[in-house]
């Protein structure tokens, strides 16, 4: 890797463009290990809700989340968790 793609991806908060980017590859991957199926739409809105929901998780457990990889590991764990959450509620 070059030094400009290490320096973006070690700096310690990330954008609102980057968020936006975050939270469409965490909603995406998201998708895929839950084994749903939504549109772009949704994978946005779980993704970047998930940024936060991993984000208060990581905090909770003393994990420092800063940086582009980091921030999208707690989004995916987050979009995950709720993808899960919201199963387990629609189902009952």
């Amino acid at each position: 890797m070059d030094q400009q793609t290490v320096a973006f991806l070690n700096q310690p908060g990330v954008g609102f463009f980057s968020l936006i980017i975050i939270g469409l590859i965490a909603g995406w991957v998201a998708e895929r290990v839950t084994a749903s199926n939504h549109g772009l739409l949704t994978n946005l809105i779980v993704g970047i809700a998930g940024a936060f929901i991993g984000d208060k998780l990581a905090s909770v457990l003393n994990v420092p989340v800063f940086g582009f990889m980091r921030t999208l590991i707690a989004a995916i764990v987050g979009a995950i968790l709720l993808l899960w959450l919201w199963r387990a509620i629609r189902s009952r």
